[in-house]
Formats: C-alpha cells, structure tokens, sequence
C-alpha cells in the first residue's frame, strides 16, 4: 500500500460510535472491548450522495483520535490548510493579524491582450500570440479596504492561526 496526504473540508459532532450506529439505525458489534469509544459524525462535503435522511452529504464515524489527528478547526489552522482553502476559493485570514476585515483570496488565471496593455512596455516579451498570461495569485484585502498582492512571510507560514472567513 502507498500513503496519501489529504485536505477536505468537513463538517462534524461529537458522537461516540454506540450513538452513531443508532443514529445510523444499527447496532455496534457486540465483540468490541469499549462499545461506546469517542468519535465524531463526520459529513464530507465532497464525498459523494448522502447515506441519511437529515443530511445533505454522505456521513461517517471516525474515532476521535483519529479524527482529531487529521482535521483541524477552520479557526486554527495550519498554512497549508489555508492555501488549500484559497485554492477551492474561500477567504482566509489570520487571528494574529493587527487589521480588522483584512483577509486574502486568490485570484484566478487570466488573460489579456498585449496590444491593450501598452502601458506594460513589455509587449515584444510575449510569446502567447499576443496574449498576457496572469497566472493565478493570492490578493489581500487590507484593513484600509485596499487590494495588494500578498506574500506569505516566515510568521505567516509557520502560524497555526489561519482561519476561513465567511
């Protein structure tokens, strides 16, 4: 077998598995030592049609530690997690940041013509057949309701407090 490394967002509750089989209509195998261990319900966003009548999405059970050890919350969040998130085109932003309402998104690939971008003095420098390629980059809104580009610094990377903005 091969490992993989995944990002999804998800929802989920507290839930111990003796709960989620009776939520689910079922009962836990009567030859598990802890009948009833710690765990979540979990919906998958993107996990394909729901298996219950009260959600939307497909659900499952994960033992806590298990749960708790790949997935944290859209409050505390790792850099990567955020990037992750900019790239399925949610906004996110940093608790530790000193701004109020500040917050990055990414702005997708584009393209213009160079013959109206003139002003660029770069026209003979594309070789798209006249065509501006602007690759995809991550845009902050700062706390004056500016747009900048952004990048990321050393504290930024390294922080845990990265969180999606609704």
């Amino acid at each position: 077998m091969k490992y993989f490394f995944g990002t999804k967002l998800v929802k989920a509750t507290p839930m111990t598995q003796e709960e989620f089989a009776q939520y689910m209509g079922t009962t836990t195998p009567t030859n598990m030592p802890d009948r009833s261990p710690p765990g979540y319900l979990v919906e998958y966003k993107d996990g394909g049609g729901p298996n219950h009548e009260n959600h939307d999405n497909y659900i499952s059970w994960s033992p806590k530690a298990v749960f708790e050890d790949a997935y944290q919350p859209t409050t505390a969040m790792a850099f990567g997690h955020a990037v992750e998130a900019l790239k399925r085109g949610m906004r996110v932003s940093r608790a530790g940041w000193n701004g109020k309402g500040m917050f990055l998104y990414m702005e997708e690939q584009t393209t213009s013509n160079a013959a109206m971008e003139r002003h660029l003095g770069l026209k003979e420098h594309f070789s798209h057949g006249g065509v501006i390629i602007k690759r995809s980059h991550i845009m902050m809104l700062t706390a004056q309701d500016d747009v900048v580009p952004w990048l990321a610094s050393q504290s930024d990377i390294l922080a845990n407090d990265w969180c999606i903005v609704e």
